[in-house]
């Protein structure tokens, strides 16, 4: 049977949290400093205070643009064989973005982090077993800001096998990247058809919707790509101390974004998402690491649920600044919650710090511990079979199974065999050199990028991607920031 799903709110309990949220919408409505999109919302019935900025939705609309949103959806590959599933009950992993700073692997040391290091980070989340995007998780501080999104997305053309995300970045990056990945797998409808890129929308608290991520999400759905709605609101900052009051403003905003997606464009795949937190209130920082993280995440898969949506949360955050105790278990803590509760995006690899520190032997830890988790959410298989009555027979009080037939049919599915977590007995572990995780975790890290190989593409897909980064190179800041003026914004040739 499988492992039941952890929840930490009552069916009345999820109604309560929507009919709260559906009385904001109505009447408190959102922030929309961008007039296209307070256009749009006018258009579907919306009502519009152009001089306030503000819109408030009706729940008809919001449960119309919902029921149009895809239940499941399959995000594809550099490699169009590589396929994950997202919704229902699939559950993967993807690493967690944006840290500027990393642990060089090397001296130790914290250093600002550099487009090498975005390299290697797409490399080494190739070779992982189960983490299978990138999220633009190195933000690279040695390169010009208006080339990191270009450049980014060269690196993943040519070094991973897997899906790539970023954000939502305004109207000229977000097209940019958009015509750069429809350059590399083969044009804008070969794009939608098989979605390769997973947008995150972050979602301003208190219920606002920033210009830039709107012009994003728009191309992106433009473009077929999923959005993934996300939040990060701070109970006792951007939101109310209280858990949920926290819940009731994410929703309420998360469901804004939704609809307005939809009415943009309907069918396009959204993610409920959550990268939800309380306040350190003694610091006024956050707190990403917080049990309370899990809570929250836990909570926000039963409202994606109640929708019929597929999920995006994060999991394995910490507040740790280095690779120890306290690191492993608040990303166990938060980690563990998320898989339990049925998320189905889950993005947690290799960060600390709350998740602006990266460290490369953490994400193939974090690889490992996605692993075992995954183990736990299978649960225990009762059949005739798997029930073992005819060895138990065999051997009976006498013997032991370990040469036994049905052993060797089993065991490698039944039992999770870490790679980096080290088990032999104390002498044996002494003589192999004495190990820890971490030594293991960097060793991997070395092996994967010796052993990486670039991936070959067509002549003139690499002409065409050459050019495209050299003209994105040549812009002009003042060209780059022309584009979030809305007289510059052309619509109806993305």
């Amino acid at each position: 049977m499988k492992t039941a799903t952890y929840e930490v709110l009552s069916h009345a309990e999820v109604e309560r949290i929507h009919s709260a949220s559906m009385e904001v919408l109505e009447t408190i409505g959102v922030k929309v400093d961008y007039k296209i999109a307070r256009d749009i919302f006018r258009q579907a019935s919306a009502t519009v205070d152009d001089e306030h900025h503000n819109v408030r939705i009706p729940e008809a609309l919001v449960a119309k643009s919902v029921s149009q949103a895809p239940k499941e959806f399959v995000l594809f590959g550099n490699d169009p064989e590589f396929q994950l599933e997202i919704g229902g009950s699939h559950i993967c992993f993807a690493a967690l973005g944006t840290p500027t700073n990393i642990i060089d692997m090397d001296t130790g040391e914290r250093r600002p982090t550099t487009m090498a290091d975005t390299i290697r980070h797409i490399q080494l989340i190739d070779g992982c077993d189960h983490i299978h995007n990138s999220q633009m998780d190195i933000w690279p501080n040695d390169i010009p800001m208006t080339t990191i999104h270009t450049e980014s997305i060269w690196a993943w053309a040519h070094n991973s096998r897997k899906p790539f995300g970023m954000g939502c970045y305004g109207y000229i990056p977000t097209r940019d990247m958009m015509q750069m990945m429809a350059i590399a797998v083969g044009g804008k409808e070969e794009l939608r058809r098989k979605p390769r890129f997973f947008a995150i929308c972050s979602v301003v608290s208190p219920l606002q919707m920033s210009q830039m991520q709107l012009e994003g999400m728009f191309i992106c759905a433009d473009y077929g790509q999923p959005l993934a709605m996300s939040p990060e609101a701070i109970a006792g900052a951007t939101a109310p101390a209280t858990l949920a009051g926290l819940l009731v403003q994410e929703n309420a905003n998360i469901l804004a974004h939704i609809t307005l997606a939809q009415i943009y464009r309907p069918g396009t795949p959204v993610l409920y998402g959550s990268v939800s937190t309380v306040a350190n209130m003694r610091l006024g920082t956050v707190a990403l690491g917080a049990i309370e993280t899990g809570l929250i995440t836990a909570a926000s898969a039963q409202m994606a649920r109640f929708y019929n949506l597929p999920c995006r949360t994060v999991g394995g955050t910490t507040e740790s600044k280095l690779e120890d105790v306290q690191a492993g278990i608040e990303r166990t803590g938060t980690l563990f919650q998320a898989v339990l509760a049925g998320v189905n995006f889950i993005t947690c690899g290799g960060t600390l710090d709350s998740s602006i520190l990266e460290s490369d032997p953490l994400l193939l830890l974090d690889d490992e511990l996605c692993g075992m988790m995954l183990r736990a959410a299978r649960g225990i298989e009762i059949n005739e079979d798997t029930l073992a009555m005819d060895v138990i027979r065999q051997v009976n009080f006498s013997g032991h199974f370990m040469a036994e037939q049905h052993t060797v049919s089993h065991y490698r599915k039944e039992h999770f065999i870490p790679k980096l977590f080290p088990r032999q007995p104390y002498d044996a572990w002494l003589k192999d050199g004495s190990r820890s995780a971490l030594d293991l975790a960097k060793e991997r890290v070395r092996q994967i990028l010796a052993q990486h190989q670039p991936r070959i593409l067509d002549p003139a897909v690499e002409k065409d991607l050459e050019e495209f980064r050299h003209l994105v190179a040549e812009r002009t800041l003042e060209e780059f920031y022309s584009g979030e003026l809305e007289e510059n914004q052309r619509w109806d040739n993305l």
